[in-house]
């Protein structure tokens, strides 16, 4: 099932079920694209990533990707297209001083496109709060284009704070004094990181990571540690530990086929990690939100 939606200024949202399909070739306008059910998967070059729920990929306007839905989960879509006109005075309004923008409140300037790191952020917050509540009103068939592109505004005002968050300040934690290493160094790490995200039921080496990322293992520890404050082994359990969550409140799988889902060889080793992390075990977990959703 697809329902597109164009709103008279060309942004676009689009929302999609389906198990099996795939789609070659296609570009268009900057986009946002997210995953409420299941995955998709992208292929953006020699990248393939995996959309999962509790992250969201960052698609620039004009990259040509392919992108297919193979999951074992009715996978629910959901994408933002912001058309150029729209995105372009956005960033403007926000990089532009308020006298400039008073005198020329329609300033245009070719070359003053924003590109921004085609990565997998972090889909929490109020961004994810803002992006459930348009998603609501987009399935309601909602016509109200005014409230629709104000969703969509506050959509990449937050977005900005996360590229912010996730670029900008990671990218100046990395004890470089050359902008263009850091800047070069954090989309390596970037590859490295949406890889874990991409590939997190797989059992992923250090090598792996290392050969993703064309850093040597030595170097992409020390450096990744920098930029996330972790190390890739301690992200990737995070990464597993909430995909875990996400399934045992949104499933009925048992405990022991979720591990497996999630990459664990071990359900005793997941269940301690689950609960000294939580304070919770799975199955309480599981319990405490089918109670809350009942209620």
């Amino acid at each position: 099932m697809k329902t597109l939606k164009i709103l008279q200024n060309h942004n676009k949202l689009y929302s999609e079920t389906a198990s099996d399909v795939f789609y070659p070739q296609q570009s268009g306008d900057f986009s946002m694209r997210l995953v409420f059910n299941g995955n998709e998967s992208y292929n953006l070059g020699s990248r393939n990533l995996n959309v999962y729920p509790g992250s969201f990929l960052v698609v620039n306007e004009g990259t040509r990707y392919s992108r297919r839905i193979d999951s074992h989960l009715p996978a629910n879509t959901f994408s933002l297209f912001f058309n150029k006109g729209f995105l372009q005075n956005f960033h403007q309004s926000l990089t532009h001083s308020d006298a400039s923008l008073l005198d020329n409140p329609f300033i245009s300037q070719e070359g003053d496109d924003p590109r921004f790191l085609e990565t997998l952020y972090p889909l929490a917050g109020d961004l994810k709060f803002n992006l459930m509540h348009l998603k609501s009103h987009f399935d309601a068939g909602m016509d109200n284009e005014m409230l629709l592109n104000e969703y969509m505004h506050h959509s990449l005002l937050l977005y900005y704070k996360i590229y912010n968050r996730e670029v900008i300040d990671k990218s100046n934690s990395l004890g470089f004094l050359n902008k263009q290493t850091k800047v070069e160094i954090l989309k390596r790490l970037s590859v490295a990181k949406d890889y874990i995200l991409s590939n997190f039921s797989d059992q992923i080496t250090l090598e792996d990571l290392s050969r993703q990322a064309c850093l040597s293992v030595n170097h992409l520890l020390r450096t990744f540690k920098q930029a996330f404050g972790c190390s890739p082994h301690q992200y990737l359990m995070r990464v597993r530990l909430m995909q875990a969550k996400f399934l045992l409140k949104n499933t009925d799988y048992p405990v022991n086929e979720i591990v497996d889902l999630i990459g664990f060889e071990c359900s005793s080793s997941f269940i301690r990690l689950f609960k000294n992390t939580y304070q919770l075990t799975p199955r309480t977990f599981r319990n405490s939100e089918k109670g809350t959703l009942l209620n």
